[in-house]
């Protein structure tokens, strides 16, 4: 009898047979799971279908597959790393173009392709909060670029979701990139030709391409039939201009970006992608730009744009039981193994809050234990015993957690369900629990950059970026209330730029506030502090020297217990307690049995404090 499948199974067969025949390789392989889509060389990550098959969600899975598919057949790898720009602005609008043609060609030759594809984006730039904007950033400019690619190619409008994004950016564009969308369409077939005409689109847009590498540099020079000498100028290294600022000019003073750049020294990038910023590096990030100065005072160039806010106000509160439901699917997978540790800590916690008794005592109650060595001796002291209640000291326990752009994925995901379970298996415990996040509210700068560009650039600016510190849980709300609110953490748009110096002060200042006797930080972070505009004009070791000199005063004080878990990057070097994971599926297990040592040293303390007394007496 042959076997029958489930209609999302069927589904999933169909998907990725799809996607193969459309990618035209057999050897692409497809797994469906909680994560964002996406593919390392041929092995290629959906998320899972819905169980009752929507119309719309599954367009949205198929445009998913549709586009890593078209990636795979039409874009070369070596191609685009020989022709990317150095700079991150400049390196994002690249990136976004050419995802723009290998979407166009599919689209072009199969219109059930273009519905699945213009279904995917109007999703994803939903949940980027593209129908929110009102104003154009730096960060929206590499989208907008994009989706007028694509309507030059397709001539399909943009999603609805973005119309209001590409409205803002059209009047400054257009004028600017219209030769340059013809050339990029007669040049579509070929990504090499594409990637130079490219290139010359963002040299019009004025942006600066940055510092290239030597082996795209001498590639670039060999192909010298070009008449007028474009690929010299582009191999020689960056272009000089300015970038479009919010207001739709260029930004004044493009000749000091260029002269900031150059003192700063050559800055590597390590590649990463990402939805909301394809240029964003990857874990651990952009290395140091500028010599390293221990001399150089920290400080911020202005705090006006900084928020600390609740998770709640950061979205909808349908988009947050949404994003809370995305959490409970993956919870599921993860349930048994966690919940096995988070038991354990829990017997062990509540067998700390029990009463307990002290033995070998002159007087109390008569030890049953005892009773042979009375009748033997009937003066033989210390057979009495006499019930004590167990010294537990009030607890708080903060989870500070990284909320950067290299968390995003698999990270960020594990990090929010420990987290909830951590705060449920505490709660239950007596123990309180506070759930931060700390992030930036923008990529590469903010209203904090702009103002100092207002102000002509003063020299060592300090903090170039608007920090954004959340708070999931409060220590006093209950576990119930603020459960919606971890789900944030899964939303695209919210990770950016990761400032840690003054996010553990600031976790650490609302420790003291608490009134428990004993607190208890513990720090989740998968890299070292970094922040391209901060970076760019200070010294290369301002935000590392900063966390180091936040982490030496909270040690020195002794008012809260300090504890950091690395996620692939080894923090101890900064933390004097500290462990490093290699992956990020050992978070939940490290978290509660770190959380387990401690109580377990202080109840080893208070029993040789008991013994020292004991002696003395």
């Amino acid at each position: 009898m042959a076997q029958e499948f489930s209609p999302v199974e069927i589904f999933k067969r169909a998907t990725a047979a799809t996607l193969r025949a459309l990618a035209e390789r057999d050897d692409v392989t497809v797994a469906f799971g909680p994560e964002a889509p996406g593919a390392v060389g041929p092995r290629v990550r959906l998320p899972n279908p819905p169980r009752d098959l929507p119309v719309d969600e599954t367009a949205q899975l198929r445009g998913a597959a549709d586009s890593l598919a078209l990636r795979l057949r039409y874009h070369d790898d070596a191609v685009h790393s020989r022709r990317v720009p150095g700079s991150p602005l400049a390196r994002a609008v690249f990136e976004a173009v050419e995802q723009a043609r290998v979407e166009a060609l599919g689209a072009r030759r199969m219109t059930g392709v273009a519905a699945n594809l213009a279904a995917m984006l109007d999703e994803q730039y939903r949940r980027q909060g593209f129908e929110r904007i009102t104003e154009r950033t730096e960060s929206t400019m590499a989208e907008a670029v994009r989706l007028l690619t694509r309507e030059a190619f397709t001539h399909e409008p943009p999603p609805p979701s973005a119309r209001r994004v590409v409205d803002l950016w059209r009047p400054w564009l257009e004028p600017r990139i219209a030769r340059d969308l013809s050339e990029l369409d007669r040049a579509i077939g070929d990504q090499d030709d594409y990637a130079r005409v490219t290139r010359r689109m963002l040299q019009d847009l004025e942006i600066d391409l940055g510092e290239v590498e030597e082996s795209s540099e001498s590639e670039e020079q060999q192909d010298g039939e070009e008449a007028d000498g474009e690929n010299q100028s582009e191999g020689e290294g960056a272009t000089t201009g300015a970038q479009p600022s919010p207001d739709g000019s260029p930004a004044e003073g493009a000749a000091d970006d260029a002269q900031d750049t150059a003192e700063a020294g050559d800055g590597e990038m390590m590649p990463g992608s990402s939805d909301d910023d394809p240029g964003r590096p990857g874990r651990p990030g952009t290395l140091p730009r500028g010599k390293n100065d221990d001399t150089a005072v920290y400080r911020a160039f202005s705090v006006a744009f900084d928020e600390v806010v609740d998770a709640a106000e950061l979205c909808d509160p349908d988009e947050l039981s949404r994003l809370r439901q995305l959490l409970d699917q993956q919870l599921s997978h993860l349930q048994s193994v966690i919940a096995r540790l988070a038991n354990r800590l829990q017997r062990r916690l509540l067998a700390k809050q029990t009463r307990s008794w002290e033995f070998d005592l002159d007087e109390g109650l008569l030890d049953a234990a005892r009773l042979s060595r009375v009748v033997v001796n009937p003066i033989l002291p210390l057979a009495y015993k006499q019930e004590q209640e167990t010294d537990f000291r009030d607890t708080v326990v903060t989870l500070l957690i990284d909320n950067s752009g290299s968390m995003r994925g698999r990270p960020i995901t594990v990090a929010a369900m420990s987290a909830d379970i951590l705060a449920r298996t505490l709660e239950r415990c007596a123990v309180k629990v506070e759930i931060l996040g700390f992030t930036t509210r923008a990529w590469k700068g903010g209203q904090s950059r702009e103002r100092w560009i207002a102000a002509g650039k003063p020299p060592n600016p300090g903090r170039l970026n608007d920090l954004r510190h959340i708070v999931y849980k409060d220590a006093d709300m209950p576990w119930r209330r603020a459960r919606r609110n971890l789900g944030l953490m899964l939303r695209e748009g919210i990770l950016k730029e990761n400032i840690d110096g003054e996010a553990l002060a600031w976790a650490h200042n609302r420790l003291r506030e608490r009134p428990e006797q004993r607190r208890i930080l513990m720090v989740i972070s998968d890299g070292a502090p970094v922040d391209d505009s901060t970076l760019s004009v200070n010294p290369g070791n301002y935000l590392e020297k900063h966390l180091r000199e936040v982490i030496r005063d909270i040690e020195r004080l002794k008012e809260v217990e300090l504890i950091a878990i690395g996620i692939g990057h080894d923090v101890t070097r900064y933390y004097r307690r500290a462990v490093t994971i290699v992956d990020a599926e050992q978070l939940g297990g490290v978290m509660l049995e770190k959380l387990a040592e401690l109580f377990e040293e202080e109840k080893g303390a208070r029993t040789r404090v008991r013994s020292r007394h004991r002696r003395a007496a």
